[in-house]
């Protein structure tokens, strides 16, 4: 009788690992191959039930009551094997389910990185595109640290690559600068001369207009320079600009 309640105990035993792996499939993640590897341990429990239902009604068997032990012996070590396989799969499963979330965040991350940000332009708050913004800073940041060259041709890549952006206009302010800082006076008055005539209402049209005047005297076209600080005068009265103007137009004679 002992030896029977031992075998009912298994037999509860087996019937509870039966269920566990539909429990855990169901529940922690969708997998096809992970799902089946535990359908398929399932099975394996299920037919190891149905061969210990089969020696405990075979009346025959229970005159070998120490053949029947030492099976039934080897079916509970291999129930526990199987046992610690699930244990595998659950394991497998649950990391696959981290990776899984851990791959939708950094793409939600990545997809916010693209999203256009908010900026304060000449006073406006527009959108610009996150690549068109790194582009820009760069650009000052090149021009900022005195690497003129440099910042040349990233303002220049600038309005090639974003002709139609919210920062043309201040491109074309720094690119003339950039010019103008390596006494290139030539491209300073086409640069800025471009941005004028683009953009006449530019917040910096009367710092842009006194460079042009001062590469044009440097290029002996007194008349040019003469009419350029004539035009910050009448355009901008009462401003630094036209004081700066004023002082600089006896020079031109």
């Amino acid at each position: 009788m002992k030896f029977l309640s031992f075998n009912m105990f298994s037999k509860v035993f087996i019937s509870t690992l039966v269920f566990l792996p539909a429990i855990v499939s169901a529940g922690i993640f969708d997998d096809d191959d992970a799902r089946k590897a535990i359908l398929d341990l399932r099975t394996k429990l299920a037919e190891l039930s149905t061969k210990l239902d089969a020696r405990l009604n075979d009346k025959a068997d229970k005159s070998s009551i120490l053949e029947l032990s030492s099976q039934h012996e080897l079916l509970r070590q291999e129930i526990a094997t199987l046992r610690g396989q699930i244990e595998v799969v659950m394991n497998d499963l649950v990391n696959a389910q981290k990776r899984q979330q851990d791959f939708y965040m950094d793409l939600d991350k990545r997809l916010r990185n693209l999203e256009p940000k908010k900026v304060n332009i000449d006073g406006q708050e527009v959108s610009v595109d996150p690549s068109e913004l790194k582009a820009f800073n760069s650009a000052m940041a090149l021009y900022n640290a005195g690497d003129y060259p440099s910042a040349v041709a990233a303002f220049s890549s600038f309005n090639m690559t974003y002709a139609s952006s919210a920062y043309a206009s201040q491109v074309h302010y720094w690119l003339g600068n950039s010019y103008y800082a390596q006494k290139d006076c030539k491209n300073t008055v086409a640069t800025l001369q471009n941005l004028l005539s683009k953009f006449p209402d530019y917040v910096k049209a009367p710092d842009a207009m006194l460079n042009i005047a001062s590469c044009q005297l440097v290029m002996k076209d007194k008349k040019a320079s003469r009419k350029t600080l004539d035009a910050v005068i009448s355009k901008f009265p009462g401003t630094e600009a036209a004081s700066a103007a004023k002082s600089q137009l006896p020079l031109t004679k």
